[in-house]
């Protein structure tokens, strides 16, 4: 069997996870061997029914009194004990913040290796032939991998989802792991809510600033635009360095990678750090005073001038045709 870790959030499935799935459902098909979910936590049977959908055919519920949130280490030894129960022939979750945590420890606490950032795994008897996204997109790697379990996670954005609806019904497996306090060292022990509205990793556009824009009063040009486009305001790290936006809005390596159908990039060089954040822009407009910036050769558009006079332009043209 494949195994995949199942993130969520709210009652929600990431669109990462989905990724995930789609990605190890074509590993199980070339071995000819079931996929399966790993779901942690309580009340998460309502998700279960939906990982059908995705050609999971099993779903191992792992439930815990202390799992009412996440916990790395305690998410890790479960997946720990449930591997070596299951002697699945790999064990996949998103490449996110949590999903790489998670199987790192799984991989330190199993000594095995793990892959991450696959995009393509191709079986080849012990040793799989694996392409995966190294120096924050910038590179495919290719590479072989062997290991009596194999660990991977998916790259984001690099999968495009694939539904595979299984027939019959998706059988559930309750699962109560053995844990102890050290595997609760580090836990969620509360939510601070977030800024009520739409987030970056969820709007059709972005629009985001760097460096060019100069200062925090600099982003009402861009926030004027972004309403007029039913969007919402990004930047890059230098933003976040300098105070003028919030951490929370940051797109890149260190902030949220986004996928949105238009990423309109004001003032920003287009480092390798903040590309990998917005390559899986369906489009993307940049605006610079430098023909020659990473992010002019790199972008669908360009417009050479000053945001600050550009942007000003773009949105009294909008406001004309609304």
């Amino acid at each position: 069997m494949i195994l995949g870790l199942i993130e969520h959030a709210q009652g929600a499935l990431s669109e990462r996870t989905l990724e995930t799935l789609t990605i190890a459902r074509t590993l199980a098909k070339d071995l000819d061997t079931p996929l399966e979910a790993i779901l942690i936590g309580e009340e998460v049977k309502d998700l279960a029914d939906e990982l059908s959908a995705y050609g999971v055919s099993r779903v191992h519920l792992v439930q815990h009194e202390g799992l009412k949130d996440y916990a790395p280490d305690a998410w890790a030894q479960s997946i720990v004990q449930l591997a070596e129960a299951q002697s699945p022939r790999a064990v996949f979750a998103p490449s996110s913040e949590r999903g790489n945590e998670v199987l790192a420890r799984v991989a330190a606490r199993m000594d095995l290796p793990m892959v991450s950032n696959c995009i393509e795994i191709q079986p080849a008897g012990e040793a799989y032939k694996i392409t995966r996204s190294r120096w924050g997109g910038s590179l495919l790697e290719e590479a072989n991998y062997t290991g009596k379990i194999k660990l991977f996670t998916a790259a984001p954005f690099m999968v495009s989802l694939e539904e595979a609806p299984i027939e019959g019904e998706l059988e559930q497996n309750v699962v109560t792991p053995t844990l102890d306090d050290k595997d609760f060292r580090v836990r969620v022990t509360g939510r601070a809510q977030a800024e009520e509205g739409v987030s970056i990793t969820d709007s059709a556009v972005v629009v985001g600033g760097g460096r060019g824009v100069g200062s925090a009063e600099g982003f009402d040009v861009l926030e004027e635009l972004a309403e007029l486009l039913d969007g919402v305001v990004g930047c890059s790290r230098v933003a976040t360095d300098s105070g003028w936006r919030s951490h929370s809005v940051q797109v890149g390596q260190t902030g949220s990678r986004i996928s949105p159908d238009l990423y309109i990039a004001c003032g920003i060089s287009g480092a390798t750090q903040h590309w990998v954040g917005c390559m899986g822009s369906q489009k993307i407009l940049t605006i610079n005073t430098d023909p020659e910036a990473a992010m002019v050769t790199k972008a669908d558009y360009a417009i050479i001038g000053d945001l600050h006079e550009v942007l000003p332009a773009l949105s009294e043209e909008l406001r004309k045709i609304k």
